[in-house]
């Protein structure tokens, strides 16, 4: 049984049909690399999977279920966890802060209630280092971490509260190599962990390192879905921009 299964996704804004009844799905575990030109149609699937968007027509399902995300916090609470290219961090705040926005834990002083900072300050700490991610400081704030290491907070954040299915939007635009290989890494963790995971991205040789399946959509249409072992780099690439006679 797959964890997402979409069928016959229709969406349109006005004339533009973004969408022209693509099927996609995720099993259990695995890596998927969602592809295309711009404009091609992956931003649009990757919202309304997880509730930013409503499809005009078609079905979806997870976790074994026909499911309709209003909003983004029903597919989040669902377990869907979408990392986009800004990352939904705060960069004032520190580590710690982020990696608990929105799931604050407070305890009890007096009758009042209060940020438990200590309690916080450990469990994201652990949570990171659990996953292999190296932070100089949890209170240091994210606008001086660089562009990898804040991939990695927003990673390790939705591994952390228990998210089935990460969507990651571009993780390794702008990165250094070695950040970019610090990515590619912690999705190979995820994925041995059970957590299946949709990337989204320009390079195909970062998505064909790490994923073992491949969805490449053309102008709203699903133009290929295959495994690893039927194609190359190479193979993705002309799929995705044929060459001109």
């Amino acid at each position: 049984m797959s964890l997402l299964e979409a069928r016959g996704i229709k969406k349109s804004f006005g004339a533009v049909e973004a969408l022209k009844g693509v099927d996609f799905r995720v099993e259990e575990g695995e890596v998927v690399g969602l592809l295309g030109d711009n404009g091609a149609g992956k931003s649009t699937l990757i919202k309304i999977i997880a509730g930013y968007y409503h499809h005009d027509e078609g079905q979806i399902f997870f976790d074994g279920k026909e499911v309709k995300f209003n909003t983004p916090r029903d597919s989040h609470e669902a377990g869907i966890e979408v990392v986009y290219q800004d990352l939904a961090l705060v960069g004032l705040m520190p580590v710690w802060r982020n990696f608990f926005l929105g799931r604050e834990i407070c305890k009890k002083v007096g009758p009042i209630k209060v940020l438990d900072k200590s309690k916080m300050r450990k469990v994201s700490r652990q949570g990171l280092r659990g996953l292999g991610i190296e932070i100089p400081s949890v209170d240091q704030a994210v606008a001086f971490l660089s562009g990898g290491q804040r991939q990695t907070v927003a990673v390790g954040r939705g591994v952390h509260f228990g998210a089935k299915l990460l969507i990651l939007d571009e993780p390794t635009a702008a990165v250094s190599v070695r950040e970019t290989e610090a990515i590619l890494s912690l999705i190979e963790e995820v994925s041995k962990r059970g957590i299946s995971v949709v990337l989204v991205a320009h390079n195909i040789y970062h998505v064909y390192r790490v994923a073992s399946r491949f969805v490449v959509l053309d102008h709203g249409e699903k133009v290929a879905d295959v495994s690893r072992d039927e194609v190359t780099a190479e193979d993705l690439i002309r799929i995705i921009a044929p060459p001109l006679d």
